[in-house]
């Protein structure tokens, strides 16, 4: 079994298995080096979760050099009939931040293995790294899957717009500070990333997640604009909204650290 088609966004260990020696497969391990290397899924390549980022101060989670992406998505291989899957060891963000990436280069091809190696079988690891790629690719950067600073001041208090906040409450309520201004942005309703994941069950998305949301007002038919400290957190936030089908979600990739360290943003405590 090679096909990927009809399958939802956020597949299990069991849809992946049979699925291994597609052709079409890039399947993409955000872990880190040591847990790479101490055992994989297998045909998995690594990416440093840093490289998903600029990396520069004040707003290190803004998207990196298109040099610097190309670079990167040619070490994988990547071709228009790819299918990605993707995964780390901490319930989604790395992984939803590359899904994001993805939609950045109009890649629509692509699952989140849920609760990546955590709910992975412990027998079926590998150690063997598969070789770079190398080549050329060249790509075309989209802007509709992040918000910048500006379309988000511009969009303030819009009835349709709703701000998802995925830092911890105590960088929400502005007790701890990690930028020149301490706080959230005005309106922004605040549900931090791994409340949105089932610790008793290999850190998956939990069940109810959609109720969740609607109870607390993040909503698909409002435009959803989510965001942490650099875009790490929020990728798993991100990540969730697409899962559920909503159909207006962006990235603030600047996140807090471009917010929270401009003279000209408005600040809620």
């Amino acid at each position: 079994m090679t096909d990927f088609s009809g399958l939802p966004l956020v597949i299990e260990a069991e849809d992946l298995l049979p699925r291994l020696e597609s052709p079409q497969l890039i399947l993409v391990d955000l872990t880190s080096v040591n847990r790479y290397g101490s055992g994989h899924i297998p045909g998995a390549r690594f990416v440093d979760p840093k490289r998903t980022q600029l990396g520069q101060p004040p707003a290190p989670g803004l998207l990196p050099a298109r040099a610097d992406l190309e670079k990167l998505f040619a070490e994988l291989g990547h071709r228009d009939d790819a299918v990605y899957v993707v995964y780390d060891d901490e319930g989604g963000g790395w992984a939803g931040r590359f899904i994001w990436l993805l939609d950045v280069i109009g890649h629509q091809h692509y699952h989140y293995l849920n609760g990546g190696i955590q709910a992975w079988p412990a027998d079926r690891l590998s150690t063997e790294v598969p070789a770079s790629m190398g080549g050329a690719v060249s790509l075309r950067l989209h802007p509709e899957p992040t918000a910048t600073r500006e379309y988000l001041q511009s969009r303030l208090g819009a009835a349709d717009l709703v701000i998802w906040d995925a830092r911890g409450p105590l960088e929400y309520s502005g007790e701890k500070v990690l930028a020149a201004k301490g706080g959230h942005i005005p309106g922004a309703i605040n549900f931090e990333w791994t409340a949105g994941m089932d610790l008793n069950d290999h850190l998956r998305i939990r069940k109810d997640i959609a109720v969740v949301l609607q109870n607390l007002g993040i909503t698909p038919d409002k435009e959803v604009i989510t965001h942490c400290q650099t875009h790490h957190r929020s990728g798993f936030t991100y990540l969730v909204a697409k899962a559920l089908g909503y159909p207006r979600v962006k990235g603030y990739a600047g996140s807090w650290g471009e917010w929270g360290n401009h003279p000209d943003t408005p600040v809620e405590v």
